[in-house]
């Protein structure tokens, strides 16, 4: 792995990226790949662009234990934004983001392969918006999909602990061109700063075990405080704020989801009286 005391801006050996075909993983393609990084790109769906310059892409499915072993022998460093990236009924997220994931992480651990690991505000969406947490607060996650991704910084923890993996769990809060509505005022995390967070967490020298909060440079992002970014050394350069005059007063009306910082995903599948 390159240290970023050497002046070196992309990493020593391959680095793999899963959920390549996905909005976030064709960024990420591109813009590192334009650093002259070698990727390998996969992903269960074609790539519906043209393979960077320096990268190749196999489509393979995270269930495929092989394959996944495969793509991440000789890499240095696992960007894992593969897997389902929305609520979904349960039977659809726990194959690719519980089976999925211990395949990643049987593979990171065979390669000696650091792991950058796609989770989300979801792991934490039942703490109400009233409240200022950190990495340590209790999980409550919101949703299949946000219970999924508490077992995958689970699986982060006992792999560094047990095997010495090491793991960046980046909480992504609201990850779009451009936020659309009041909600995202907080959570928005432009795509510039995802690609220079992702950067980061490759090429620090040592990480251990760390959880960083997936927002720009939002001044309503009160929610959360206290991560690992110092010790990457990232910081966001962009801001929600410009866009608080064309989204502010877009609200969705319910109580509940104001309330709680997961937004919607808290009223999914909603029972309770």
């Amino acid at each position: 792995m390159s240290e970023d005391t050497s002046g070196e801006t992309r990493p020593a050996a391959p680095v793999l990226l899963t959920g390549a075909s996905g909005a976030l993983g064709r960024v990420l393609a591109r813009e590192l790949a334009a650093k002259g990084w070698q990727l390998r790109l996969t992903d269960i769906a074609p790539f519906p662009d043209e393979v960077p310059a320096g990268a190749t892409f196999e489509a393979a499915d995270l269930l495929d234990r092989a394959a996944i072993a495969r793509l991440a022998k000789g890499c240095g460093a696992i960007l894992h934004f593969g897997g389902t990236s929305v609520e979904r009924p349960f039977d659809e997220v726990f194959g690719p983001n519980v089976q999925g994931l211990y395949n990643i992480y049987e593979a990171a651990r065979a390669a000696g392969a650091r792991v950058v690991f796609a989770s989300s505000n979801h792991t934490i969406g039942f703490h109400t918006r009233s409240t200022t947490i950190d990495p340590d607060s209790p999980y409550r996650p919101d949703s299949y999909y946000g219970a999924s991704k508490v077992w995958g910084e689970m699986m982060g923890r006992l792999y560094w602990h047990k095997h010495g993996v090491e793991s960046v769990l980046v909480r992504i809060g609201s990850c779009f061109p451009e936020p659309v509505d009041a909600r995202m005022l907080a959570t928005w995390l432009s795509y510039g700063d995802l690609v220079r967070l992702c950067e980061r967490a490759v090429l620090a020298p040592q990480v251990g075990c760390c959880v960083i909060w997936g927002a720009s440079h939002n001044s309503r992002m009160t929610w959360w405080e206290g991560d690992a970014r110092d010790l990457i050394g990232w910081q966001p350069e962009d801001s929600a704020d410009g866009y608080a005059g064309t989204v502010g007063d877009k609200t969705s009306g319910d109580p509940v989801i104001e309330a709680h910082q997961g937004g919607a995903y808290v009223k999914m599948g909603w029972t309770r009286a």
